[in-house]
């Protein structure tokens, strides 16, 4: 690996579309570290202690380039031109409709077919940072605008990610950009069946089948949610399995930074704080997590390998007047932070 002056250690990993890919690996004092690429802006692992002093990896991933490329789960990518999805592939903007690309049924997913996960980014380095930096075009999936995006990556010492989302247009458009990284606290094959989760959300959206919102909001029944609990909501129907993909619509929304979730894993007693700018995540339990290259586990990831905690705006909010807006006009920046903190269980 090549030590950069600013003591980010990184390597060439291949080459993609002709361009060139890194990875890098930023650590800290207490000598836990992220590991990341150029590809899709991507967190690659983040090697964490757990109460014995144990360092493992709590992110599914891969070990090479290629098994990125070949990816159809979103493995830690960063999300764009827009996360999750929208209805019928489409939508309004003053007065004009934009036709996306259809990749989940006949609704856009995550961006589409070619969307930011698969491109790969410019980047600098900075003291303890690393910034990603994507130029979308007009009409790139379907989206209008074109879309500058840099994504910076900070680790601290206190084992906090911090992520920041920063983009402009030249013509109005819509974004919504987030992380999709798989957490599993226990560093091991186990699944996140385990886990308990506390979500600081006390309405949640309402959506159909196709997990699409239909403007309506109901309670929140309960923020906590032990393994057991997260067990009993699964559903064997026709083999498939069902557990959690809602969006949550975070307390005091109108804030910054606020907490959107806490998730700990007992046997190995880390836990992970999730705070944000955002005013919704999506708490989703990898039902359909199915990989077709090996992972972290020495074998394809299967449903519950992981959970994602997808700090964002509203699915579908550009075909529902009253969610939060997620339009990004000429001469506005978007800017958005989600940080990650890892810690031990008291």
């Amino acid at each position: 690996m090549i030590q950069s002056p600013a003591s980010i250690l990184y390597s060439k990993w291949g080459d993609h579309d002709g361009n060139p890919v890194y990875l890098f690996r930023l650590k800290n004092a207490a000598g836990a570290y992220v590991e990341l690429s150029n590809y899709g802006a991507t967190i690659v692992s983040i090697v964490v202690a757990d109460k014995n002093g144990e360092y493992e990896n709590v992110v599914l991933g891969y070990r090479s380039l290629n098994d990125y490329v070949n990816d159809t789960c979103y493995l830690g990518a960063t999300i764009g031109r827009f996360a999750n999805r929208i209805s019928g592939a489409k939508f309004e903007l003053d007065g004009s409709v934009y036709q996306l690309q259809a990749n989940d049924g006949f609704n856009t997913n995550h961006g589409g077919n070619t969307a930011y996960n698969t491109r790969v980014f410019d980047f600098e380095l900075h003291d303890d940072t690393i910034s990603f930096t994507l130029h979308s075009a007009d009409g790139d999936g379907g989206f209008p605008g074109n879309l500058i995006l840099k994504v910076t990556y900070r680790f601290t010492d206190e084992n906090e990610l911090f992520i920041n989302f920063q983009a402009t247009s030249d013509k109005k458009t819509v974004a919504n950009f987030t992380n999709h990284a798989y957490f599993n606290l226990s560093g091991k094959s186990d699944s996140v069946l385990g886990h308990g989760i506390e979500i600081f959300a006390d309405k949640m959206l309402c959506v159909n089948k196709s997990y699409i919102p239909d403007g309506m909001i109901k309670p929140v029944i309960d923020r906590k949610l032990t393994g057991q609990r997260i067990k009993n909501k699964i559903i064997v129907n026709d083999n498939v399995t069902v557990g959690f993909n809602d969006c949550y619509i975070l307390n005091h929304v109108d804030e910054g930074l606020k907490p959107a979730a806490r998730l700990t894993e007992y046997t190995s007693g880390r836990t992970l704080n999730v705070y944000t700018s955002y005013p919704a995540v999506v708490f989703y339990t990898g039902d359909y997590l199915v990989s077709n290259r090996n992972g972290n586990f020495q074998r394809p990831y299967e449903p519950f390998d992981g959970l994602c905690l997808e700090c964002q705006f509203y699915p579908d909010s550009p075909n529902h007047p009253l969610f939060p807006s997620a339009e990004l006009a000429p001469g506005e920046v978007y800017n958005e932070t989600i940080i990650y903190k890892f810690g031990i269980l008291n």
